[in-house]
């Protein structure tokens, strides 16, 4: 019997057009979408959290966190080493000569960092994306409607008869953990990063190492037992990992310094995929903390980038 020439183009013409149509779809895809190790990245900062006070305070909340995850005491910030310079780079993965945010204060007239932050870049991957802060200033990190949710919810200050109002105050952490607790519960975000301000406030009032300050890392504790319950309850912790570190140090009551009691910062990595109990080596900058949340979700940094992905944490 003579074989069917045109049976045999058929199936060579129907594989084809398969190819095609998985290679289209391939395309068609978010960049390293394949890549993704988790589903939700939390960053927690604790603002002034100076690794030697974290180690005198009353912190069983975040002691378990450290045995469970991977950690370190020496990692680094930018210089200068204050609060509205660090969180950029730790949200943008970028020193400061190129993310340009040099001032510390909220400044309506500056306007939002011009460099694409952490959000922006999940965003373009269809993620969602919130930030909780406890200090105005942070209003810089919001770009238009990016992230989705942005809260910042310090009641309007009130001006004495005969006197202007004093400045926005911040919101502490027990605030900002409830908050967070339910938007996580809710809205389950891919990336989500929280700010705890209770330690700097404490810091600049009554000083670094000051029994007040020590009260206000226990009640940063509490807060950061809130956001891991939270976690749990979402049923989203074996698809999370939460990073804690924060923006600098400190020493009598400031900070700003290069000296390492205003520079070095804790970085614990714990959730999905992270070596239990690893002491990490290597040197972590703040700005890695970018690289890290993007490595983990499957995105590309780009192409000028200072932050590296602190893969040692990882298994």
């Amino acid at each position: 019997m003579a074989s069917d020439g045109g049976g045999v183009y058929c199936s060579r013409m129907k594989r084809f057009f398969v190819a095609v149509l998985s290679v289209a779809l391939l395309l068609c895809l978010p960049a390293n979408a394949a890549e993704r190790r988790v589903d939700h990245v939390f960053i927690l900062s604790i603002d002034g959290g100076k690794p030697s006070e974290i180690a005198r305070s009353e912190m069983p909340v975040l002691g378990r966190i450290v045995k469970e995850g991977a950690h370190t005491w020496t990692a680094r910030t930018v210089f200068p080493s204050i609060t509205l310079p660090s969180h950029t780079s730790m949200l943008t993965g970028l020193d400061i000569t190129n993310h340009m945010i040099t001032w510390n204060d909220w400044i309506p007239g500056a306007g939002a960092v011009r460099v694409p932050t952490v959000f922006a870049l999940a965003r373009k991957q269809g993620l969602s994306t919130a930030l909780f802060a406890g200090k105005e200033k942070f209003r810089h990190l919001v770009q238009g409607d990016i992230p989705d949710v942005f809260v910042f919810d310090a009641a309007p200050p009130v001006a004495k008869e005969g006197k202007k109002a004093a400045k926005v105050g911040t919101v502490a952490a027990a605030k900002v953990a409830e908050q967070v607790a339910k938007h996580i519960i809710e809205k389950k975000p891919n990336l989500c990063a929280i700010h705890f301000p209770d330690t700097d406030s404490a810091g600049h009032k009554y000083g670094w190492g000051s029994p007040e300050q020590i009260k206000a890392f226990s009640d940063v504790d509490t807060a950061l037992a809130v956001v891991r319950k939270a976690i749990e309850d979402a049923d989203i912790a074996d698809k999370s990992v939460l990073i804690i570190s924060a923006d600098h140090g400190g020493h009598d009551k400031t900070h700003g310094s290069n000296s390492p009691e205003d520079m070095n910062i804790p970085w614990i990595a714990w959730g999905k995929g992270v070596r239990a109990g690893a002491e990490l080596r290597s040197a972590i900058t703040t700005y890695d903390t970018a690289a890290t949340a993007l490595w983990l979700l499957g995105i590309a940094p780009p192409e000028k980038f200072d932050g590296k992905p602190v893969t040692e944490a990882f298994r």
